[in-house]
């Protein structure tokens, strides 16, 4: 009788084990499953994600090109420049024009990368500093086109939208 029951014990003891087995390996196989699942489901949405978000973003890189190309002194002076004003209000005109269209791309930024845009904001930075260091150069009484001669000849040395507009193209050759 004693053997009877140790050799039950024994199996039962034995099934008891091969369940808990068999329950480790198939709860792993579900927990997989469900992994492979969600990750799955993760590049899925990563897909669809960019499917809309790649086009907005090389939008955003034509509006920072359309930035830098607006305030590149050619176009800032000509764009600016109405027959009749003074240096002053020249110089002021086109500072005011550089921040407007600033002010009107700054949600561009959450589509470039950090560095690019760092390099944009400094090339705004640098054309309102070109603008207002040509205008301390001339007095009051001067003629406005002075004041764009004296861009022109500062930026033919540096154009400081260049810059940007390299790193601007380097970046979208790199993601695209």
């Amino acid at each position: 009788m004693i053997h009877y029951l140790i050799t039950t014990l024994a199996v039962l003891a034995t099934l008891a084990l091969a369940g808990w087995i068999f329950y480790l390996l198939v709860k792993r196989y579900f927990d997989n499953q469900q992994k492979e699942r969600l990750l799955q489901m993760k590049i899925d949405e990563r897909r669809e994600t960019l499917k809309v978000v790649t086009p907005i973003r090389l939008q955003a890189y034509e509006r920072m090109a359309l930035f830098l190309e607006r305030i590149s002194p050619d176009s800032l002076v000509l764009r600016c420049y109405q027959p009749g004003m003074d240096l002053k209000l020249l110089q002021g005109v086109m500072t005011k024009n550089i921040r407007d269209e600033w002010e009107h791309n700054l949600s561009q930024q959450v589509y470039l990368d950090p560095a690019v845009w760092a390099r944009i904001r400094e090339a705004k930075d640098e054309m309102i500093n070109l603008v207002n260091s040509s205008a301390v150069t001339l007095t009051d009484t001067d003629d406005p086109t002075r004041l764009a001669a004296s861009i022109f000849a500062s930026a033919a040395q540096h154009l400081p939208t260049d810059k940007a507009l390299e790193e601007l193209h380097r970046e979208i050759n790199e993601l695209f």
